[in-house]
């Protein structure tokens, strides 16, 4: 029983180590940032807006799902890669993990989050000590009006 325990955890592991040398290898289609204010002690935040640029044209966009958990943070920021981005519309929808937890240079945290229509983004904070995290329905990406 261990040993198909082993195999799975192995699998799974070497699959997220392939999307993300798969994301890394590839132009960015477009690129975002992230900017919030205060976190409160012990209940974090979800993020509320960032912009996004892509092919020239910068668009804000809200955030909803994503969280710090990390205590006495006055301003947290983040910042993405984005790929596999056909049309500007492509960007909204709702995110799931590909993989999360990595650790960046610096103290920051990475994730890689994937949409229903195929867009990856590859989002580091920038915020150094602060931890990025996902709510359990994943994260909603929605461009501004």
């Amino acid at each position: 029983m261990n040993t198909k325990r082993i195999v799975i955890a192995l699998t799974t592991a070497l699959t997220f180590a392939a999307a993300v040398s798969a994301v890394r290898a590839a132009e960015p289609d477009a690129t975002l940032e992230l900017h919030e204010g205060s976190v409160a002690a012990g209940i974090g935040f979800s993020w509320g807006s960032g912009n996004l640029t892509y092919q020239g044209k910068t668009s804000p966009f809200s955030v909803d799902g994503l969280s710090v958990g990390s205590v006495g943070i006055s301003q947290a920021t983040a910042s993405g890669k984005v790929y596999g981005l056909k049309s500007l519309q492509d960007f909204n929808g709702n995110y799931t993990a590909v993989s999360a937890g990595l650790t960046a240079a610096g103290g920051g945290s990475v994730a890689v989050l994937r949409n229903q229509n195929g867009v990856v983004i590859e989002m580091t904070s920038t915020t150094q000590g602060v931890k990025v995290t996902l709510a359990a329905s994943g994260v909603k990406f929605q461009l501004k009006q």
